[in-house]
Order: structure tokens, then sequence, then C-alpha cells
């Protein structure tokens, strides 16, 4: 058993402690963005891939992610070099990339309405992971709505047959939905747990990440269904550090189990150190305020330039972190 069917174990037995918190780590975002995943060197030109893939190994070499999520090219090469030997993370491959998640310069796929798509076949994924990342978005639209539920069935079925596990994503729509008079945080857990209820145990994700939408919506997603249904949340996409290791705090708070972490998504100075700051607000129940100077010190030790000054970055900025944490003070 690798660590990660482990925790599992034990978050679904109900023996759950902070020590068996899962993160994931994407670095998915050449399927996204293509030349410009890479981000710019030192003189403003573009990394090559061999550079942005040594950024995956060191995060597998330093044990701090469970999962290291990546796209099939990557995988693939992080295979031919034997990465994974030796450690403990489980290799697994972004198995749907619908179109509102592509990131192209000049591209206007983020701000429409997404429609499924796959890039990468199954089968051909068997060979460097049996795990992977199935993501899907809801618009409340009957057409489009039933055409992603068609193709996640569809996607099921093959995985069931090539013999690969998938985890699922929920992302919130980056376009308006109307949900009339509910909270669109309540429209979202109905939308997936109805969805789950009609899909039989040997096709059913082994965790679901969603968006945190505040402590009333994730408990009620993480109470659904425990010995059954894992949850926890989607990397954090913008604000300041603190916002990013608050939000981890409040959601396992409240029940998640797991947290992705995106460098795409979440622009930290050093990925190894930010996984580091993740885990001391979970496994040693670190407040943000103090990880958030641990993670500057780091930095520092590290001969890293911050991106934002200390008193910066200690700030809550989300309005929805901010409410809860006044909360609990």
């Amino acid at each position: 058993m690798r660590r990660i069917d482990e925790k599992l174990a034990k978050i679904t037995s109900g023996q759950y402690s902070p020590r068996d918190f899962i993160i994931t780590f994407a670095k998915d975002a050449d399927l996204l963005r293509g030349c410009s995943a890479t981000g710019p060197d030192a003189d403003g030109r573009g990394r090559p891939l061999s550079a942005y893939r040594a950024d995956v190994k060191r995060v597998i070499e330093s044990d701090l992610a469970d999962i290291v999520l990546t796209s099939l090219g990557t995988a693939e090469a992080l295979a031919d070099d034997g990465a994974y030997i030796r450690s403990n993370a489980t290799p697994a491959v972004r198995l749907s990339d619908p179109t509102e998640s592509w990131r192209v310069r000049g591209g206007a796929y983020a701000a429409l309405p997404g429609l499924p798509f796959r890039s990468s076949r199954i089968d051909a994924v068997k060979p460097v992971a049996t795990l992977g990342l199935y993501g899907m978005t809801f618009y409340n639209d009957p057409a489009r709505d039933q055409a992603t539920l068609t193709a996640y069935t569809e996607f099921r079925d093959i995985a069931n047959r090539v013999g690969i596990r998938h985890f699922l994503q929920i992302t919130d729509p980056r376009v308006a939905v109307e949900t009339g008079d509910a909270d669109p945080a309540a429209y979202c857990n109905d939308m997936l747990a109805r969805m789950l209820a009609g899909i039989p145990r040997r096709e059913k994700p082994m965790f679901v990440e969603t968006e945190y939408h505040g402590p009333a919506a994730m408990e009620e997603l993480a109470n659904w269904d425990p010995a059954r249904l894992v949850v926890g949340i989607t990397s954090c996409v913008d604000g300041t550090t603190r916002d990013c290791l608050e939000r981890v705090a409040q959601a396992e708070k409240h029940g998640a189990r797991l947290s992705g972490f995106s460098r795409d998504g979440f622009g930290s100075e050093d990925p190894v150190l930010m996984l580091a700051a993740m885990r001391r607000v979970v496994l040693d129940g670190m407040g943000s305020f103090e990880a958030v100077r641990a993670y500057h010190d780091d930095l520092k030790a590290a001969g890293l330039r911050p991106s934002r000054a200390l008193q910066d970055d200690v700030e809550l900025t989300s309005p929805l972190l901010k409410a809860h944490a006044a909360k609990a003070a």
C-alpha cells in the first residue's frame, strides 16, 4: 500500500488525525497553458520544459506531497528518470482538460462556459500512473451539465476497464451562474451528492476536491457520507500566503481531509517551502499568522526573495476567511 491508501483507510474508518491529512501537488500547467506554463527565467525568457520538470522532482524528493499530479507527458518523463522509485508519493495524471481550463496566451476559453474534453487516452496513462484527476464544472444549464455528466459516465466506464483510479475536482464556474434564492455553495453540494448517488462503488472517486465555500458548506459535505466520501479543497488561487494557509486551516477544522496545491494557481516563491508551511498549520496546529512568518524565515534561509513584504503577506484579504477567522478568535 502506498501512503495515500493508508491515509484514506484511516479517514474512512473514523480514525483520522492531522497526520493523515492529504496534500496533492499539481504541476500540470503544461497541459493547460502550453509554453507559458514554465514561467520566465532571470532574463525574462521562457524557461525550458526540463526546468519545469525539475521543480516537480524537488517536490517528489521532499516527501511533503502525498500525490503529485502532472500531465501525461511529464509523468512519462518522470517515469523514465525513475523519479518515484524511492518515493512514498503517488504519481497521478490529469485525465480531463475541459475547455474552461485552457489558459493559452490570447485564448478566451476561461471567460466562457466550458465543454468536456480529454487530451490523454486512459490506456496510455496506465504504464506510468494508476491514479488520475477528473475535473468538471456545473453551470446550472441542462445542455452543458448533461454533456459534462455524459462525458464523466463514459470516462468511468473506460477507467474501470483499464484499471485507473481517479479523484474528482469540482471547480466553480468563472462565469455568472444563476441559482435563484439558493446559495451557490448549496447548489454545488447538491449537484455533487446527486451525481455520486447514481455511481456504483467500483466507479466512485477516491476523494473529491471542491472550492472552499466556508464552514457550513464544508461540514455539510464532510458529514454527508463520511465512510465513503472523503472531501477536501482545491488549491488556493489568489490572495496572500496568509489567505492560502488560513484557508487550509479553516477547511481542515470543518471536515476537509485533503487540499490541493498548485504553484500555477498560487504564485508561491518555492513549492517545497510552501508545502512545509501547509503541513505546519495542519499537523502542528500552527496559526496561519505564525506560519507565514515561519515561511518567510525559510525563504530567507534559502536565499529567496519574497514577492511580498512580510507585513503585507500576513494580511487576510479574503472577506470569507476574515469573517470566519474573526468568529473563531
